[in-house]
């Protein structure tokens, strides 16, 4: 993969060379490509890659750092001055600013050395010192820390980025390195290395455009965190791996020769698919490696954007496309501005991915945000600046979230999902995470069409507003002045986005709220109702709760955690504040088969008031087939609580009951008691 991106380099510095026909799988790239590199040969090089650096501010920062580092060593045995300049390597490859490579020199001299920040900022100035500064704050995040610790770990990695896109570039290359010299550490720091770069840096790295840099991050994640899988797959690829490459080479020259024949300037390479795809791709399907065929995708890379459309079509007419693989991210990018065609055609009997792009969607896919350091113009800075929009809404919820786990739970869902595009009818792509609702589509649209939102057509077509949208529908959304959000809402919509401004236009404080023992959204905890619906496989004696991050239903998946307290939180199983946590303390859960058990509760609503809340309350436990037996009131001010006595024939109901009234506007809150 290296190859063909220093090649790709090399014709943006306007000697354009051919790619190689075959990117074949390799395991990893050189540990350290710097090595035997003497103070000269290293200025050299960084030349090479970017004429604009200044070398004398470079070369001093080199010497400072070698003197800095004088006698550590890293697990390898190597000193550890060796991955500080591979480091300062890649930013230069990547095409990054003088200042940005200086600190990349000296980005652990203030944590591993005896320097301090001021000699720094004196030396090199104080935009260094930021820089080194800023990633020196992300070096202290504790593996080991709490849950909560955790949550502010990754604030902070958040945070840093945006207050310069630098900090998080220089960062995430550190960790690159690292990464590929993982192999030296002790087993239980590369499993918590791995599993924090496939978690956090990976992601990021993706939302920054830095595909390659990515894909890289995940295979080497996955090379610690399932290393049977990955010596496995290894295995079966480099057994075939000369056939394989034989095949790609004659479709390579097949393709090329086909479209040349039309008239079409084009260079064709097949690019080997990352392990960390297949093994996605094998587990989603639930696939053996024998049934994967697309280990390569093939990429043609024309000159313009209406060469790209140009081949589409020749491709379409000459091998039959398969049906809904068809995506245009020329037309709609992605949010983190990937722009290519993406089709697949039957070649051969099997599906075979082709990738369309320009060659400067090429190089803006390899080095995302990066390239923006090499092209300093007008364009290039209106790129930019969409690159990092996404740092905005980030800075609100900062500003909006009274916890560090609320934050991460907001950024979370929107980051680390994957996208589709929801069109205006006016055709303007709405960028939301799978699984988003014509709500979650109006608050991505305006604040304002969110909170006046009455009704939605998708495609022409009234829908509910829970409806799931998928990628390519268009959506109207119905407004009225009168038109105020619904608690339901928030049990529906998947855009932190919209949750924050339902909270905020219904008054709601927040999420979590750590000091408190109830929140206004908790689920009821009472351990004698939970026990009777949820069937723990192990720690049957345990007590069981809620998560407060998640909404199980009954009758769906659903998993346990084991917390500190003893207590084991009940989640949605694709919940994904869960898929962070530690796997040994997750617990199997199930719900218990259905019974007839007839029972005596208590409901007690706490609400704000307005007109018609106590028959909206009525209605809801009459029309659920409950027997109310008693009610009563109490009044405090603005707020009541509604007090049920009911009998219920089955205590499973219970669930999908409390549910129902927490959806009713101006209910603040739903616990049931056992008399």
């Amino acid at each position: 993969m290296k190859r063909i991106l220093q090649n790709s380099r090399d014709f943006f510095r306007g000697t354009r060379r051919e790619l190689p026909l075959v990117v074949p799988i390799t395991e990893m790239t050189k540990e350290y490509r710097t090595q035997g590199m003497d103070a000269q040969a290293f200025m050299n090089e960084l030349k090479r890659h970017n004429p604009k650096v200044k070398l004398a501010e470079i070369r001093e920062a080199y010497d400072f750092a070698r003197a800095a580092h004088y006698g550590q060593k890293r697990f390898s045995g190597e000193p550890y001055f060796s991955h500080v300049l591979e480091v300062a390597f890649i930013l230069s490859e990547l095409g990054l600013d003088t200042e940005s490579i200086v600190a990349g020199l000296l980005h652990d001299v203030l944590e591993d050395t005896n320097v301090k920040g001021e000699d720094v900022a004196r030396i090199f100035g104080e935009e260094v010192f930021s820089l080194v500064e800023g990633v020196t704050k992300i070096n202290e995040i504790d593996l080991d820390a709490a849950e909560e610790e955790k949550a502010e770990n990754l604030r902070k990695v958040i945070l840093a980025t945006t207050k310069d896109i630098r900090v998080i570039i220089i960062k995430i290359i550190d960790r690159l390195h690292n990464m590929r010299t993982l192999k030296y550490a002790p087993k239980e720091h590369q499993i918590r290395t791995a599993r924090e770069t496939l978690d956090i840096y990976a992601p990021i790295a993706y939302k920054l455009g830095m595909h390659s840099i990515k894909s890289e991050l995940e295979d080497l994640s996955l090379r610690y965190l399932e290393p049977t899988v990955y010596q496995e797959l290894k295995r079966r690829i480099n057994k075939t791996l000369p056939e394989r490459e034989k095949e790609v080479k004659r479709i390579v020259e097949d393709i090329q020769k086909k479209l040349e024949e039309k008239g079409m300037k084009v260079t064709v390479y097949g690019r080997a698919k990352h392990f960390y795809s297949i093994y996605k791709k094998m587990k989603r399907k639930n696939l053996r490696f024998e049934d994967v065929h697309d280990l390569y995708a093939i990429r043609v890379i024309v000159d313009t954007v209406e060469d790209c459309y140009r081949i589409l079509g020749l491709v379409h007419a000459l091998w039959t496309p398969l049906p809904k693989t068809f995506d245009d991210y020329i037309a709609t990018p992605k949010s983190n501005l990937y722009r290519s065609i993406h089709t697949e055609i039957i070649y051969g009997g099997f599906p075979l991915e082709i990738q369309i792009r320009t060659w400067d969607m090429h190089r803006s896919a390899e080095d995302g945000i990066a390239a923006h350091w090499r092209y300093k113009d007008t364009e290039r800075d209106k790129e930019f600046d969409r690159r990092i929009s996404w740092l905005k809404q980030v800075l609100d919820w900062q500003r909006s979230s009274q916890t560090a786990q609320e934050f991460i739970e907001r950024m979370k869902i929107d980051l680390f999902k994957d996208e589709i595009f929801v069109f205006t009818p006016k055709g303007d792509p709405i960028p939301l995470p799978e699984g988003a609702t014509p709500v979650d589509f109006a608050y991505g649209v305006h604040t304002d069409i969110g909170n006046h939102c009455m009704s939605a057509k998708v495609n022409g077509t009234v829908v509910s507003l829970d409806t799931q949208l998928k990628s390519g529908d268009i959506c109207y959304i119905v407004t009225s002045k009168n038109g105020r959000p619904s608690r339901k809402w928030l049990q529906t919509v998947k855009t932190q986005n919209a949750k924050s401004k339902i909270r905020q236009a219904l008054g709601i404080k927040g999420h979590f709220d750590l000091g408190k023992k109830e929140t206004s959204l908790k689920r009821p905890k009472e351990t004698k109702l939970l026990d009777s619906i949820v069937k723990p496989a192990k720690y049957s004696k345990a007590t069981l709760k809620f998560g407060k991050c998640c909404t199980p239903k009954l009758g769906e998946k659903i998993q346990g955690y084991r917390t500190k307290d003893g207590k084991v939180a009940v989640h949605e199983q694709n919940c994904i504040t869960l898929r962070a946590l530690d796997d040994s303390r997750k617990i199997e859960l199930s719900w218990r088969s259905a019974k007839s058990k007839s029972g005596d509760f208590k409901i007690n609503v706490k609400v704000t008031d307005r007109v018609g809340i106590l028959p909206d309350v009525l209605n809801t436990i009459a029309n659920s087939g409950m027997n109310i037996k008693a009610l009563r009131t109490k009044t405090s001010k603005s707020k009541y609580d509604i007090q049920f006595d009911v009998h219920v024939e089955d205590e499973g109901q219970l669930t999908g009951i409390v549910n129902q009234i927490k959806g009713i506007q101006n209910v603040l809150d739903v616990k049931v008691t056992v008399p």
